[in-house]
């Protein structure tokens, strides 16, 4: 039997992957077909990414999907957000593409001010400060390389810029434009008069495109390496955009943690909520399907256990027991439900976003409260997970406080959906119940987008509802 097949190409900061999905017996199928590293190179003392490197091995998945004999109707690729490329009027890319963590933004928010306040800022756009947001990083280019502003013509999100390689047409998505700082979230386009105030050249801020747009097929070159003609649609190309779409509940009030590295928890609006009360907690506005806006606060998520678990393995700390020990992220949570130590710090506080050792920072955090210091591996991961579900409850309260709505239920989507006794924690700290799942959420968003598109789904809602069906929650 013959499948309509859809290919999401979901790129994260540190891996890739080709995700195959088909409608069988009115469930979602998914099969991952191709996985790849990704990461920051250093390039003249900057962290870049290497956009080539990253479309070479987005022609190699789509090779195995001819040699599987698995040809997609359509595909479509999402990313991370707030990162860009220059083209020129040859279309050739202006200077490198710069990544977020670059140190090339500090003080540009100072620059930024002098010319629009932080306050007046957040009221026009809705999207919580960040030094890495693509407002400030424009500005970098404008004070230290004005060149690269001089010589663009135009202006691509990664996202769109891997688009346009594979079809040669130029759209702007607008979920990820919304995380640029610069659209207007009352008319859904960009902020003209922000951007000339900023002194950002107009004429790279085009048309915006909703998710599922058609961009074009791909270019006869392209057609030729990979084997085969298909259309690309553009899915929610900022990953949380994507993941959000997939959360399996059909409500309109739906209180969501999208949990990897970081834990994105929030509510969808229909309306963005701009009130200084907002901006004071930290919650931004992101465009999301439809014109829903994702209102939602970024928690420190599963970083402290990732790094955690990273100096474990190699054994900085426990030199001495060798790397025998089961350090997985199911075991660290296993044991970390039945150890007894009830200290906690908070997960938000900048000393955890880039410490040397995490494990010594969790230490020092603790000392410095007179709180029991953790030793073990397992004291230390109960720390963490007890930490997250109260920075949980905290959030879920402003979200309830800020928007009026009494939420019953969290949904967990992505990886730490898997984190079971993280799931019972949150259940129990916060009164509510957790639906767990799915772990995929942004390539099942990502293909959502797509399938909708296809005319597979009638809308966002019948959709969801079949995620649910195919891939189920575990209720917490």
């Amino acid at each position: 039997m013959g499948y309509n097949y859809y290919l999401a190409v979901d790129i994260g900061a540190s891996s890739g992957r080709h995700i195959l999905s088909h409608l069988e017996n009115g469930k979602i199928i998914i099969e991952e077909i191709y996985r790849f590293y990704n990461g920051n190179d250093i390039e003249n003392g900057h962290r870049i990414w290497d956009t080539d490197r990253l479309f070479n091995e987005i022609i190699e998945g789509m090779k195995k999907c001819k040699d599987a004999g698995k040809i997609p109707v359509s595909m479509g690729i999402d990313t991370w957000a707030v990162d860009y490329c220059l083209l020129d009027k040859d279309d050739k890319k202006v200077g490198p593409c710069y990544a977020y963590r670059d140190s090339r933004t500090e003080h540009m928010d100072e620059e930024v001010y002098k010319i629009i306040p932080q306050h007046e800022l957040y009221a026009k756009t809705g999207i919580q400060k960040a030094i890495f947001n693509t407002i400030y990083q424009l500005m970098a280019d404008k004070v230290n390389e004005p060149d690269r502003l001089n010589n663009a013509k135009s202006f691509l999100m990664v996202p769109d810029y891997l688009h346009f390689l594979l079809t040669g047409v130029k759209k702007q998505e607008y979920t990820n434009a919304s995380t640029t700082q610069l659209v207007d979230p009352d008319t859904n386009t960009w902020d003209y008069e922000l951007i000339e105030k900023l002194g950002f050249p107009k004429e790279l801020f085009t048309e915006l495109s909703m998710p599922g747009s058609y961009v074009g097929n791909l270019l006869p070159e392209i057609q030729e390496k990979v084997g085969f003609d298909t259309k690309v649609v553009l899915p929610a190309t900022h990953d949380t955009g994507s993941a959000v779409m997939s959360v399996p509940s059909t409500s309109d009030d739906v209180l969501y943690i999208s949990s990897g590295t970081w834990s994105l928890m929030g509510c969808e609006l229909l309306s963005a909520n701009t009130s200084a009360e907002a901006e004071k907690a930290n919650f931004t506005n992101e465009g999301g399907y439809d014109h829903r806006y994702r209102f939602l606060k970024n928690i420190m998520g599963l970083w402290m256990i990732q790094s955690v678990k990273k100096e474990l393995e190699e054994g900085y700390q426990y030199a001495g027991r060798g790397n025998d020990e089961d350090y997985s992220f199911a075991h660290l949570c296993e044991k970390a439900s039945t150890e007894a130590i009830d200290s906690l710090v908070d997960a938000n506080d900048a000393r955890f976003l880039a410490p040397q050792s995490m494990i010594r920072e969790i230490k020092d955090a603790c000392w410095e409260k007179n709180l029991e210091v953790p030793e073990t591996p397992w004291q230390i991961a109960r720390v963490i997970y007890r930490s997250l579900a109260c920075c949980y409850k905290d959030a879920a309260k402003e979200i309830e406080d800020l928007t009026g709505k009494f939420f019953d239920s969290i949904n967990i989507v992505g990886g730490g959906s898997n984190a079971k006794w993280l799931n019972e924690l949150t259940a129990e700290v916060t009164g509510k119940n957790v639906l767990a799942g799915p772990g995929e959420a942004t390539a099942i968003g990502n293909l959502g987008a797509q399938m909708i598109a296809g005319d597979e789904f009638a809308d966002l809602k019948t959709f969801r509802a079949c995620v649910f069906e195919s891939f189920g929650v575990k209720k917490f």
